[in-house]
């Protein structure tokens, strides 16, 4: 059978990665632009990809998540493919096999003698077991290569593995006003009059508001990457509607009525989803 025929044709497995590895080796052998891709390359690739998957998720969308999902796993026995190439052998069967007994180690309430009734209680288990790691820290297990947002509340999650956190999501919600109030003071004192970038103070400031919020999403019981995401969402529907509505003259008019106009109709957008 033909490399061709093996791409395309159904695997006797439908789970198996085996035809898209028959597939990534047919595309380095004879499309230039495969061939020239690197693992530095892929990088970027797999990152856009998990997160279409995220955004289809978001949408509880089955149709694309599997067309997502599909291009996302594609990406990974790429990786494994250019690893193996650039690196060291990288087969996916030991790749597979290797997570398999990192999960399954992860996990001794299910597979050993170990107890646990709750959620909360298997992830302070998990986060013992990490400090006893030697030369580890419980911040370890956060890629610096996290969305900001996301990495806040996971950072966040595990300082509080060890007991360093708010008491309560009140506390956390005065933390945040804490912080709102010293970029407050921020802005006042050094406020750009000619439009220049903002003092670093500024920046460390709101950097702290963010951070703080995220906690709070945490206390909350809130993914603040999926809420952010659901407002991003609801403002691209309600600014679709301010500019379907805008007249093709407004743009001549002066700022402040051309203003004034599009938060009415913004308005009028935010009431229509009521």
């Amino acid at each position: 059978m033909s490399d061709r025929n093996r791409a395309e044709g159904a695997p006797r497995d439908p789970s198996s990665l085996a035809p898209i590895g028959t597939l990534i080796d047919r595309l380095r052998r004879d499309c230039p632009w495969d061939r020239e891709l690197s693992l530095r390359d892929l990088r970027a690739y797999l990152i856009e990809e998990a997160h279409e998957l995220a955004a289809a998720i978001d949408e509880r969308d089955p149709v694309a998540i599997n067309e997502e999902l599909g291009d996302l796993l594609f990406e990974a026995v790429y990786v494994a493919r250019l690893a193996s190439a650039e690196l060291s052998d990288v087969p996916v069967g030991d790749a597979i096999r290797t997570v398999i007994e990192k999960m399954v180690a992860r996990h001794p309430h299910v597979f050993g003698d170990e107890k646990a009734a709750s959620a909360a209680e298997v992830a302070s288990l998990w986060e013992q077991r990490k400090r006893n790691r030697a030369g580890r820290s419980v911040l370890d297990g956060v890629p610096a290569s996290l969305p900001a947002l996301v990495g806040a509340y996971r950072l966040g999650q595990k300082a509080a593995g060890i007991g360093f956190d708010w008491d309560a999501a009140a506390a956390v919600r005065a933390k945040v006003s804490e912080e709102l109030e010293e970029l407050d003071r921020e802005i006042a004192a050094g406020e750009p009059a000619d439009g220049s970038e903002p003092p670093t103070k500024v920046e460390e400031e709101l950097g702290d508001v963010l951070f703080a919020v995220a906690n709070l999403a945490r206390h909350l019981q809130v993914d603040p990457e999926r809420a952010l995401a659901a407002a991003n969402r609801k403002f691209r529907r309600r600014f679709a509607v301010v500019e379907a509505e805008l007249e093709s003259g407004v743009r001549a008019e002066p700022a402040g009525n051309r203003m004034e106009r599009m938060e009415r109709l913004w308005e009028r957008a935010k009431r229509g989803e009521e």
